[in-house]
């Protein structure tokens, strides 16, 4: 990791841990609303989120709509190290078991699947889409595995407004996000694809 990323990934904790308390308990509520009035999503895609952890902007809301929409759900799984995110099925209130890195996931059956929209939690984001996560690169490897097996999955940033950062650093295997949606607006990055 550079010296740069270390640097920003250290500010970004202290900015988002503040921006959580500043943003309230609504934030999830106003952030599911973005989403639904601003990205544009087909009645048929599958929708992955994730579970929130410490001061992560949670996308609870959004996956709770979305499954009350009629959107088939995922949650990610860590199958393996170094090696692109596993989804599996999920509704609200399915049973979530313990998984790698503190996270949780489904229970074990749930069916795998293959997501158009990913939602991606991030330490901060910048004008042009970069993301800085937590450095285990995850969510890079699945995205350009994603995009590699075809076009239309569109990548979404789940944040605080306050996670903005400027001029992130960025290294050559780093996936861009298509949209960011925070409690105070959306906002497509150049490459934002129009819709799946």
């Amino acid at each position: 990791m550079s010296a740069a990323k270390r640097a920003a990934r250290a500010a970004a904790v202290l900015r988002r841990d503040a921006a959580r308390g500043a943003a309230g308990p609504e934030a999830g509520a106003r952030i599911a609303d973005h989403f639904f009035e601003a990205v544009p999503v087909s009645q048929q895609a599958l929708i992955a989120g994730y579970v929130a952890m410490g001061s992560e902007a949670d996308p609870t809301e959004v996956i709770a709509r979305a499954s009350a929409k009629g959107h088939v759900c995922a949650l990610p799984r860590v199958a393996l190290q170094d090696a692109p995110l596993v989804f599996l099925q999920w509704r609200p209130g399915d049973a979530l078991v313990a998984g790698a890195h503190g996270t949780r996931e489904p229970a074990p059956g749930a069916r795998p699947c293959r997501p158009d929209v990913v939602l991606v939690p991030l330490l901060a984001f910048d004008a042009l889409g970069r993301r800085i996560g937590y450095g285990g690169g995850y969510y890079d490897r699945t995205l350009a595995a994603l995009r590699r097996e075809g076009p239309g999955i569109v990548a979404v940033g789940i944040a605080f407004s306050a996670q903005e950062a400027e001029d992130l650093p960025e290294e050559e295997f780093d996936a861009r996000l298509d949209w960011v949606v925070t409690e105070t607006g959306a906002r497509a990055f150049a490459a934002a694809p129009r819709g799946v």
